[in-house]
Parts: C-alpha cells; structure tokens; sequence
C-alpha cells in the first residue's frame, strides 16, 4: 500500500472511489442498463416480427399473384373457347339457313316450273279444241254439208295429232 502512497492514491480514498463505483455501477446496470436492454430487446423483437410478418405478406401477396394469373389466364382461355364456340355456331347458322334458303328456292321453282308445265297443258287443251272448232267449220264450209259425228271426230284427231 505503500507503493501507492509513493505514487500519489490514497487508499482510502481509491477504495471509497472503488466502492462508489461499484454502487453505482449496480444502480445504473439495475434501474439504466438492463431496461435499456430490455427496450432494445423489445423494439429488435418487433423489428424481427415485422420483417417475418412482412416477408409472408410479401409471399402471400406473389401466391395471390400466382393465383391471380392462372385465374387471368383460364378465364382468357375460356373466353377465347367461347368465342371460337359462337363463330363457329354463326358459321353452322349462316350455312344452315344459306341451305335451307336454297332448298325453299329449288322447291319454289319445282313449283313454278309445275305450274307453267299446267299451263302449257291447259293452254294447248284450249288450242286443240279452238282449232278442232275452227277446222269443223272450215270443212263444213268447204264441203258445204255437215259431216256426221263418227268423221268429225276422225278429222280432228287427224288434225290435231299433226300439231
């Protein structure tokens, strides 16, 4: 102890300084320390927390993502399906009626090339019996004397199937 006296410390001195130090050294570890490391700890736990918490959210939101495209891209392809679906239907439509079109138009002729064959027949029916008229009173004429029925009908035909 000496050699600290030659040295310039007073022991009693040091040892109070020491014993100061030590009181204060608990206090301020007890009451300043250890709730400041208790704080840090904290506040390290909820940064922690946050970045773990924001990590998943940011998993979850690129899964949704995820999601969100193959739900985007089936509904994409389902609308194309769809569409191809109703183009193809207009197309079978429009050839369904262009076929029933021309059928209802093969058909309206067939009945117009019936009616005209119908007429045709009327008319020579017509023609036939005007004209086996007209040769009866022609020849009446020209023999001057009626012919009976039997020859009437012998001339006529005669004259007609010459037609």
């Amino acid at each position: 102890m000496e050699l600290l006296g030659n040295l310039g410390i007073n022991t009693k001195l040091f040892i109070a300084q020491l014993i100061n130090f030590a009181i204060l050294f608990f206090v301020l570890k007890k009451f300043a320390y250890q709730p400041i490391l208790k704080v840090l700890d904290e506040r390290k736990n909820k940064i922690d927390k946050g970045l773990k918490d924001a990590e998943k959210a940011g998993k979850k939101l690129e899964k949704i993502t995820e999601k969100e495209e193959k739900v985007l891209d089936k509904a994409n392809k389902k609308a194309t399906e769809i569409l191809l679906e109703a183009e193809n239907k207009i197309e079978e439509n429009r050839a369904k009626a262009v076929t029933e079109t021309e059928e209802e138009i093969s058909e309206l002729m067939k009945k117009a090339e019936q009616k005209i064959a119908e007429k045709k027949e009327q008319m020579l029916a017509e023609l036939k019996k005007d004209v086996a008229g007209l040769v009866v009173m022609a020849t009446e004429k020209v023999l001057d004397e009626k012919v009976d029925g039997e020859k009437d009908r012998e001339l006529i035909q005669k004259v007609t199937s010459k037609l």
